[in-house]
């Protein structure tokens, strides 16, 4: 088996060209994600699918339960402020449902489920919106946990909630104290210890699904790299390295998490097993544009890692490899493809984002 394929990675392109094309792999079903919908007694609600992940893996799940004939819906949440991203989930069969997660009586009116995969939150802009910050990652998630009172849940969290580690250890194990630095951080663990209040009190299933941080072409600390590498801008290699991973991975791992969740909340880390160093993959984006790389800063001797071998355990290494999405990236980089205009500041040691 290739070293960069887990079932469904032998059969992936060597580019992809367009947006289409990149939203059709990212929504592939991931080896087992079949299997985890078949198993579900009913709909599957995801919350705050409107964002940079909830519609790819809202198709993914459509396209997995298709593909076993359930006749469950995938019903996608969000506040929908953007209509064609929307309207591209009703073309693929995923049903929409516009709401606020903030207004108790809009999360009260949620059609019921039987399992919810929580997607909701706020990130960039948090330093200046510190109250709006606060309320979506932790007064949301608080409605809904009475909403779906003992249904299993899968929270998407981060790795910002650990601690800075050493670079030369493993990373942050689940068993590693949080110590989140700044608000967001902060926040953050506040939407975790929501969740795990109910696991505790209404004996709801969890799982804390600890992102490590998922990458695309559009998006992610290697297309922040590349385009730094392209444009003729210096990379900041203060941070020095980080993990990511590809984002259809990504989701099909948070589609199987499912099955993960138990009361008391358990927490997984979830991330390719290979670190991006970001002076490494600079140089490596240099030599296929053909391009000088300036570099500022100098690495520190921690940075913000993950050690995710238990993810990697119960569900298969990546399909993606660091090699691989690097090269897409390339392409993606040289051809002049969208971004999504969301720089990720994988250099931000402070938590200000």
């Amino acid at each position: 088996m290739p070293a960069d394929a887990s079932g469904h990675g032998a059969d992936l392109p060597t580019t992809i060209v367009s947006d289409d094309a990149l939203e059709e792999v990212m929504s592939r079903p991931a080896p087992g994600v079949a299997a985890a919908m078949k198993a579900l007694d009913g709909d599957l609600v995801i919350l705050g699918a409107g964002g940079k992940m909830g519609p790819s893996l809202a198709r993914q799940a459509r396209r997995a339960m298709d593909a076993v004939a359930a006749t469950h819906q995938v019903i996608a949440v969000s506040r929908f402020s953007d209509p064609s991203s929307r309207a591209m989930l009703e073309a693929q069969g995923v049903k929409t449902v516009v709401a606020d997660l903030l207004d108790p009586a809009s999360v009260e009116a949620l059609p019921d489920a039987a399992a919810v995969i929580f997607m909701a939150g706020m990130k960039f802009g948090a330093t200046d919106a510190a109250s709006l910050t606060w309320a979506m990652n932790t007064l949301g998630p608080a409605w809904v946990g009475r909403r779906y009172a003992g249904v299993p849940t899968v929270v998407f969290s981060s790795g910002n909630v650990y601690p800075f580690m050493p670079v030369s250890g493993p990373g942050a194990t689940e068993a590693t104290p949080p110590d989140p630095v700044g608000e967001y951080a902060q926040s953050v663990l506040g939407r975790e210890r929501i969740f795990e209040h109910y696991a505790n009190t209404l004996d709801t299933p969890v799982l804390i699904f600890r992102l490590f941080f998922a990458a695309e072409l559009r998006y992610g600390v290697l297309h922040d790299v590349a385009n730094c590498v392209w444009s003729g801008r210096p990379v900041d290699v203060t941070m020095g390295q980080a993990n990511c991973i590809w984002q259809g991975d990504a989701n099909g791992m948070a589609l199987r998490s499912v099955a993960l969740a138990e009361s008391p909340a358990r927490c997984l880390n979830v991330s390719g097993p290979q670190r991006c160093v970001f002076r490494d993959r600079a140089k490596e984006f240099g030599r296929r544009f053909n391009r000088p790389v300036d570099f500022e800063g100098k690495e520190t001797v921690t940075a913000l890692i993950c050690d995710a071998s238990e993810a990697v355990r119960r569900f298969g290494a990546p399909a993606v490899s660091l090699d691989r999405l690097t090269g897409w990236v390339a392409d993606w980089v040289q051809r002049g493809g969208t971004t999504l205009g969301k720089p990720t500041h994988f250099e931000v040691r402070d938590g200000k984002f």
